[in-house]
């Protein structure tokens, strides 16, 4: 049996390597793309010969060309990486300011263009926004950095055809990322979100990773956000 790869930008940690995980179970292998060595490694280690991993730079055109050099045909790609500041509209510098657009939106636009000689013709592509793209609550180019990604995937899903693009949007999860920071900031973060959704608690990862799964995989499935975010963007 020929094993399916996936590309996954970001899977050295949180829901990128969950979904990495997922997929080794099933039986695919996964190429695995992240900034961090050291992760990348701990990755490799764990999920053994079904995984390839290399370091990327998402602002760096020239590294995701290398990334994705020599790739087999790809079944899907998955793009949760990615590393930016947020502010509000006064007070942001402009390198604060211009960071979301910089690193997750033109980082994802980049790896997709790249990544097209690989990809095969029924290939899943499953991009990462954001809840505030519909609800915004301050950061206004956060805010609409995750509403240009979900119009770039409406039009990457007529112009990519029959190639489906896809995007998930997430609100606040219980990651990896929130466990680092202390108690006395993830703890009332945790409880506005709470109030702030319909489910009343933020996200779990392995929600997140179920989520992707079913963009990767739906056949029917294309040009569509799935805001996977507890009903905090309904309210």
């Amino acid at each position: 049996m020929e094993h399916r790869t996936y590309a996954i930008i970001g899977g050295g940690s949180g829901m990128g390597l969950g979904v990495a995980r997922a997929l080794v179970r099933r039986g695919d292998h996964v190429l695995i793309g992240g900034r961090t060595q050291a992760r990348l490694d701990a990755a490799q280690a764990e999920l053994g010969q079904a995984a390839r991993t290399r370091q990327v730079d998402t602002t760096d055109r020239d590294s995701l060309a290398a990334f994705f050099a020599d790739a087999p045909a790809l079944s899907g790609l998955f793009t949760p990486g990615a590393d930016y500041q947020t502010g509000g509209f006064r007070e942001s510098s402009p390198e604060t300011a211009e960071s979301p657009f910089r690193n997750k939106f033109w980082g994802q636009y980049w790896a997709v263009h790249a990544a097209l000689p690989v990809l095969a013709p029924n290939a899943g592509v499953v991009l990462m926004s954001g809840a505030a793209s519909v609800r915004p609550l301050g950061n206004p180019a956060y805010a609409a950095c995750n509403a240009a990604i979900e119009g770039l995937t409406r039009a990457l899903a007529q112009e990519l055809a029959p190639i489906r693009v896809n995007c998930l949007s997430p609100g606040t999860v219980d990651s990896d990322l929130w466990r680092r920071r202390p108690d006395e900031v993830r703890g009332p973060a945790f409880d506005a979100y709470g109030r702030l959704s319909v489910v009343g608690r933020p996200g779990h990862v392995d929600e997140l990773v179920e989520a992707a799964l079913f963009l990767l995989d739906n056949g029917n499935m294309t040009g569509a956000t799935l805001y996977s975010d507890g009903g905090y963007s309904l309210r």
